[in-house]
Formats: structure tokens, C-alpha cells, sequence
């Protein structure tokens, strides 16, 4: 393997480690999380005094409205609690009318680890409280009682009654084949209630995230709060650890973002004055994340306009995401770009997955095949549409490699290290009298990595996969523990997965054919680094890609399997004979070219050019010495 090449396999591999290893929520990660905890929680512990002394003042003012009958709010702080519940064929929402919010999600499409509807949350989870600020009084309504009317399979408004006949609308409609509930609030005869500088409500939503797939440390990589603001990208808090932020900017919408579901809200009229928290939870709690936002948006007071907002309660797969901004669009003209809570990859390699892999995908499925049969037939086209460049890259190797004769020549002609600048420039000059180019097998390896890339980022977020058998794997989505042990140990966890310890093997018999095959001027003696680098990449890979998907393992394991079978058979059809011959005809070729322009090539050019200064800078060396002497 020529030196080039090998920088190309160690650059690729890098940025794969890199990256893994960025993305991850290290062990470091966590205890840095555990640490940032500890230190805040002095301080935790007085913000939530001042929350109790602000609730013990509350339930005051409450004690003195129920005492007084004249209040706005006497009738709705009594009465008992009930759910009213909305549902489609995707989905079932229970609503309670105290607070008249939502207080628990089921999807009727997805199951839980345990073979249940899932639930994306219930009432032990989830909390979403409003305020609007009154003339006399302020209008909180996580304790007050509202009344359902226009009750239907899709649709209800919470009404909050006023005293003096005023009501607070809350309105719900559960769309039609979709996961998104459309809300409005909207104001009537509550014009004296209300100053006239009101012109916002203030929404605070707190929810934890449930713990719903196999593997805690691979699903919180996946686990993320992550918010639009008006006209930008979309962004999100750290994973691994506990954040704040608080936003200045407008923002479209902020999600409460699981591995594979998402509970959104979404703003037609903007959310401002944002504070974000998201919070690391225990791996045994039973949740992942804890999250926290606190925002305003638009409020008309006289009821000409009603507060828009929408709630997307589904699955994070891209083509339903994409579909929802449609949906939403028939109500707000904003661009929600909802598919962006599927994360797929850097700008280039996220255009791969766009508009190649997903459709590729799709159409696959498209078949009725089992996933494993999907991922299997992705990896043979995916392999031929950069096989050109495999074998440009093959091909480059090779000519280097029928130019060994050559090239051990020269080595024998300079074994001195005090002259391994005239060494590599014959080298060079062997090479462009040959027509070979010594980037020839560097190039094409870098031009297939966005490919390679590309299945990194799709592969754990494709929620198609979730909870899809294959082989020995129970779920392509997590990994396949063939082996678990139950206790968790430094760098490899707490099992051992069969598809990731195939990938690694295979990575290493790929490495090992390679060099062996592919090693014209002795590089293996020349940079024994290098060679313990590749030969420790694929162990490396074994403990980083232990927790990833199997689907992801077994894409790269029958990726490595068709790479090592390719090569072999280049090599056996490749006769090196016939390959010098072109080249020395190539050789004549090039030197006839260059005589009949006059001068020598570019490169040509160049290289004499060094050779001459080479030579002078000798020359001067040799004359000090002697003038010393």
C-alpha cells in the first residue's frame, strides 16, 4: 500500500473516530454532568425555596379567592378532574380539565420495549402551564378547573369561565392521518379584564423524556432539546451534559426531541423572551432527559385574533417530518424545515442522505423486505457506485507496484538518510516519466468518505429500523448484545455485540490484505507507525461502535466483506507484466510529447529545478567544509 493511500485510510478512519468519539456522551461527559449538578445545587436549592415561598404566596391568593366570591376565578377553582380524550388512527391524546392542557400521548403505530403502545408521555411527565397577566388578577391556569364543550373524536375547547361572562378559549383538533394537534387561545368579553398594554401570554413546558429504546449511553447521543429560530437552521443543547440558554431571537419551534419521537410545539406567531434547560437524568430513572422552556408569544386580549400554535406528538422519520411542514404551512406561511430533528450529517454528506440514501432507501422498502435484506442491497449499490474510484485507487497502487524494480533501485543508489531528498526527488522524477501520480491512490479514497459518511449519520436515526429483526439481531436500531453481563466495565460497557466484533474482524483482515498486497516501496519498514495506526483502527472501532446500532455494524461489516473480495480479485486479474508494458509505452509516449513542445513538463520542470538547487546547496556545503579544512 503506498504511502499516500494509507494517509487516505488513517484520514478517513481519524475523522470516523473523531467524530464518534465527539459525538458520544463520554463517561467524562456524564461525570462532568454529575459535577456541574453538584455544583448548582446550592444554588438549585434556593431557586426552589424562592419557588416555594412564590407557590406558598400563590395558594395565599387562591385561599383569599376561594374565600372571595367576587373574584374572577371563584367558579374555576372548583371542580373535578377529567380527561377528554382525542384520537385518529395514529394517535391518542388525553386532555385534563384542570389546566386544560395535554397530560398524556400514546402512538398507536410504535410499540414499547415491552410490546405495549408507546407512550411519549403521561401525566407524571409532562406539565404545561399558562399566564397572562390581569388588570386585578393574573390568569395561571395549572390550577384552574375549565370546562369541555364542543366535545368530538377530534376536538374539544377547554373553556375557562369568567366571572362577569367573560370565557378563555382553549381550542384542540386532532387532524385527520396526522400527528399534529392545531391549538388556538382566544379571548371573549374580557376586554376590561385584561391593561391594554397586554399583547403576550406566557407559556412554561416542562417534560422528561422517557427511556424507550435498548442502551442508555447510544440513545442519549440521539437526545437532544432542539429549537428553529425565524429564518436560520435549526440548533439544539448539548446532549451530554446539563444546559441553559436563554434566546433573544424569534423562534418557529422548540422540540422536546427523544432518539426517535418528539413532542413539538410550534409557534405561528413567533416564540420570544426564550429560556431552554435540559437536564441529564440517571440511567435507571427511566428517563433520559429532563426539559424545561419558558416563552412568550402574540395574545390579543380584545379576541379579534386568536393565538396560533400547533403541536407536532410523533415519530422523528424524515419523509413524516416533511410532510407535517406541509400540513403546517396551510396555517402559517413560515419555513419549519421539522425534518432537521433527523439529524443527517454535515452539509455535504447531509445532501448524500437527502437526496440519495433516503430515497434509495425508501424505494427498497418499498418492496416489503425484511430491513437486514434493505441494508444488504443499499451496501452492494452503494459499493458500485464508488467502485471507480476503488479501482482508480487499485489501479494506482498497482502501477506503483510494477514499478518496484524501479523504485528498489533507487533505493539501493541512496541507502544513506543524508540523502533521501535525492532519493524522493527520482522518485518523483521515476513517476512522471511513467505518467503515475503518487496522490492517484489518496484522492479517490477522500472523494468516496462523504459516501462512506453518509450511512454513519442515516443508519441510527433511521427510525425504520427500530425494533426490526435480523439474524441474531432483536433490533437493527440497537445493538445486538449476543453476550451481556450485566455490569458495566471501563470502555466496553456491559455486553458484547456480535455484529460489531465482525465488523472490527473484518476491518482487520481488510488492513491486513491490503498492506500486504499493496506495498510497493516497503512502506510497512519505512513507517512501522503507520502500520501499528491501521492495525489499531480496527480495535479501536471494536470499543467505540460496541454501543451503536447493529444495522449500522452490519452495514459496515458487508462493506468491509465486499472491499476485501474486490480487492482480491483486482489483484488475481491484474497481470503486472502487461501493466509495465503500458507504462514504458506510456513512458515513450510522454517523452516524444515532451520533445516536441521543447521543454520538459511542468512537473519535469519543477523537479529539475530542485534538483539543481539540490545540487548547488551541496556544492556551497562541500566548499565550507573544505575551506574549513
Amino acid at each position: 500500500m503506498d504511502k499516500n493511500t494509507l494517509v487516505g485510510f488513517v484520514l478517513i478512519g481519524t475523522v470516523l473516530i473523531g467524530f464518534s468519539i465527539y459525538n458520544r456522551p463520554s463517561k467524562e461527559d456524564l461525570e462532568q454532568a454529575h459535577h456541574y449538578q453538584d455544583s448548582i445545587q446550592a444554588i438549585q436549592k434556593e431557586q426552589s425555596n424562592k419557588v416555594d415561598v412564590e407557590v406558598q404566596k400563590d395558594s395565599i391568593s387562591y385561599t383569599q379567592i376561594v374565600a372571595d366570591s367576587t373574584s374572577a376565578f371563584y367558579s374555576s377553582l372548583k371542580g373535578t378532574e377529567q380527561e377528554i380524550s382525542l384520537e385518529n388512527n395514529l394517535i391518542q391524546l388525553k386532555l385534563s380539565n384542570k389546566g386544560g392542557t395535554p397530560q398524556e400521548a400514546i402512538l398507536k403505530s410504535y410499540k414499547d420495549q415491552n410490546g405495549q403502545p408507546l407512550v411519549v408521555f403521561d401525566k407524571k411527565d409532562i406539565q404545561m402551564d399558562f399566564s397572562i397577566d390581569g388588570k386585578n388578577e393574573n390568569i395561571l391556569t395549572n390550577n384552574l378547573y375549565f370546562t369541555p364543550t364542543n366535545v368530538t373524536d377530534s376536538t374539544v375547547t377547554m373553556r375557562l369561565q369568567i366571572n362577569g361572562g367573560g370565557t378563555l378559549d382553549f381550542n384542540y383538533k386532532l387532524l385527520k392521518d396526522s400527528y399534529v394537534l392545531n391549538f388556538s387561545i382566544q379571548a371573549n368579553n374580557m376586554q376590561n379584564f385584561f391593561p391594554s398594554a397586554s399583547k403576550s401570554i406566557n407559556l412554561n413546558w416542562h417534560q422528561k423524556i422517557r427511556h424507550q429504546e435498548k442502551g442508555y449511553s447510544f440513545e442519549q447521543r440521539y437526545t437532544a432539546l432542539t429549537y428553529k429560530r425565524s429564518g436560520h437552521d435549526s440548533n439544539k443543547l448539548s446532549e451530554g451534559r446539563d444546559a441553559n440558554k436563554e434566546i433573544e431571537d424569534a423562534l418557529d419551534w422548540i422540540a422536546f426531541k427523544g432518539q426517535f419521537f418528539s413532542t413539538i410545539w410550534i409557534a405561528h406567531q413567533d416564540f420570544n423572551n426564550t429560556i431552554l434547560n435540559s437536564k441529564v437524568l440517571a440511567e435507571n430513572s427511566g428517563y433520559m432527559k429532563e426539559y424545561n422552556a419558558n416563552m412568550t408569544t402574540s395574545f390579543d386580549p380584545t379576541g379579534k385574533e386568536p393565538t396560533n400554535m400547533q403541536m407536532y406528538i410523533g415519530p422523528n422519520r424524515f419523509n413524516t417530518l416533511k410532510a407535517t411542514n406541509k400540513i403546517c404551512a396551510a396555517a402559517s406561511p413560515k419555513s419549519l424545515e421539522l425534518q432537521d430533528l433527523v439529524y443527517l450529517g454535515w452539509p455535504i454528506v447531509r445532501l448524500i442522505n437527502r437526496y440519495f440514501t433516503i430515497p434509495l432507501f425508501d424505494w427498497l422498502s418499498g418492496w416489503g423486505l425484511s430491513m437486514g435484506i434493505v441494508l444488504l442491497l443499499m451496501t452492494f449499490i452503494v459499493k458500485s457506485i464508488v467502485y471507480p474510484a476503488t479501482y482508480k485507487s487499485y489501479m494506482s497502487s498497482a502501477k506503483m507496484r510494477a514499478l518496484k524494480p524501479y523504485m528498489d533501485r533507487i533505493n539501493e543508489k541512496y541507502p544513506n538518510k543524508d540523502d533521501a531528498l535525492k532519493k524522493q526527488q527520482e522518485m518523483m522524477s521515476l513517476y512522471s516519466q511513467y505518467g503515475v501520480s503518487p496522490m492517484g491512490g489518496c484522492l479517490p479514497m477522500l472523494v468516496q468518505m462523504p459516501v462512506f459518511m453518509a450511512l454513519f449519520f442515516f443508519v441510527p436515526n433511521a427510525i425504520e429500523l427500530r425494533q426490526q429483526s435480523f439474524l441474531w439481531a432483536s433490533d437493527l436500531s440497537a445493538y445486538d448484545d449476543v453476550i451481556n453481563w450485566g455490569t458495566n466495565l471501563p470502555i466496553i460497557g456491559d455486553h458484547l455485540s456480535l455484529f460489531c466484533v465482525l465488523f472490527s474482524a473484518s476491518s482487520l483482515l481488510n488492513t491486513y490484505i491490503s498492506m500486504k498486497m499493496q506495498d510497493p516501496m516497503g512502506q510497512q519498514q519505512q513507517m512501522p507507525a503507520m502500520k501499528w495506526m491501521m492495525y489499531l483502527m480496527p480495535l479501536m472501532f471494536f470499543f467505540i461502535f460496541n454501543t451503536y446500532s447493529s444495522g449500522l455494524n452490519y452495514y459496515y461489516f458487508i462493506s468491509g466483506l465486499i472491499s476485501i473480495i474486490t480487492m482480491v480479485i483486482l489483484r488475481k486479474t491484474t497481470d503486472e507484466k502487461k501493466l509495465l508494458a503500458k507504462l514504458e509505452t506510456n513512458k515513450v509516449k510522454i517523452q516524444a510529447d515532451r520533445t516536441a513542445k521543447g521543454s520538459r513538463g511542468g512537473m519535469m520542470a519543477k523537479l529539475e529545478a530542485l534538483k539543481k538547487e539540490q545540487e548547488r546547496i551541496e556544492a556551497e556545503r562541500q566548499k565550507t567544509l573544505k575551506n574549513k579544512h
